[in-house]
């Protein structure tokens, strides 16, 4: 249990470094409440995250669902209305303010829902992670721990991008660079919380983890439609937050299909 408890926590130590190194490019961001710069970072979030929500979420979901002799669809899709459900709640529990309003200022309702989401979708990957080091440790199989090494180092480097899609919007809404850092690098602590949680009942976390990453990837979606993208896209803005939105779509794809 010791063994995989340390392993489940440098794994997912890294990858909580990963998110706050993507959150840490803000400080390389000297510009602020420019309207096409700040499209771009929302649109640039919000590809990010649909990305994220099909190929690390619920693709991954489907799969271990089959794996455990569910059919693939039905926590995909009951677990991304759960989410969705979820968020939608909270919205009304927030200060709600439509796409209209945010050119006055920050939306506590946004910024909420943003960092909510994308730490909503680091549970199960910590989980995830820590499963697989959990099985790793009780059958003393070196085959296992090298995957589960990779797993973790290919969910660290997905994190670079997701860390930089909450810190860099915010500072774009005016929050201050060391606050918006903080609040990405934050994000990314859940994983080795949970991966640790995982390992001490991996048994009974199997079978509810599908329903976890459809949770997680509806909660996204919700986001992405109901506030970054109608944001993105405002009539005056062009092209740009459409652009932003590629770019992260791409970028994440890139990475979620590259490393597995």
């Amino acid at each position: 249990m010791l063994q995989a408890l340390t392993w489940a926590a440098a794994g997912t130590g890294f990858t909580a470094l990963m998110t706050a190194s993507g959150a840490a490019v803000v400080f390389l961001f000297h510009k602020k409440n420019s309207g096409a710069l700040h499209r771009v970072m929302l649109g640039f979030a919000a590809g990010v995250m649909i990305a994220a929500s099909m190929w690390s979420l619920l693709i991954p979901a489907i799969e271990q669902a089959e794996s455990l002799g569910m059919a693939g669809w039905i926590p995909a899709a009951g677990g991304s209305i759960l989410g969705i459900i979820f968020l939608l709640l909270m919205d009304y529990l927030l200060p709600h303010f439509g796409p209209e309003s945010f050119h006055r200022g920050t939306s506590p309702s946004r910024t909420a829902l943003l960092v909510l989401a994308v730490t909503l979708h680091n549970i199960p990957e910590g989980m995830a992670v820590g499963v697989s080091f959990a099985l790793a440790a009780r059958n003393g199989d070196t085959a296992l721990l090298t995957a589960s090494t990779a797993l973790a180092i290919g969910i660290g480097i997905q994190n670079f991008p997701e860390g930089a899609a909450i810190s860099l919007p915010l500072y774009q809404e005016g929050m201050g660079k060391g606050k918006a850092f903080l609040i990405g690098a934050l994000s990314g602590i859940v994983e080795p919380v949970f991966a640790l949680l995982t390992v001490l009942v991996a048994g009974t976390v199997q079978l509810v983890l599908p329903w976890l990453l459809s949770f997680a990837a509806g909660a996204m979606l919700y986001v992405v439609v109901e506030e970054l993208i109608p944001e993105a896209n405002l009539s005056q803005g062009g092209h740009t937050g459409t652009l932003g939105v590629m770019t992260g779509f791409l970028l994440m794809m890139i990475l979620d299909v590259a490393l597995g």
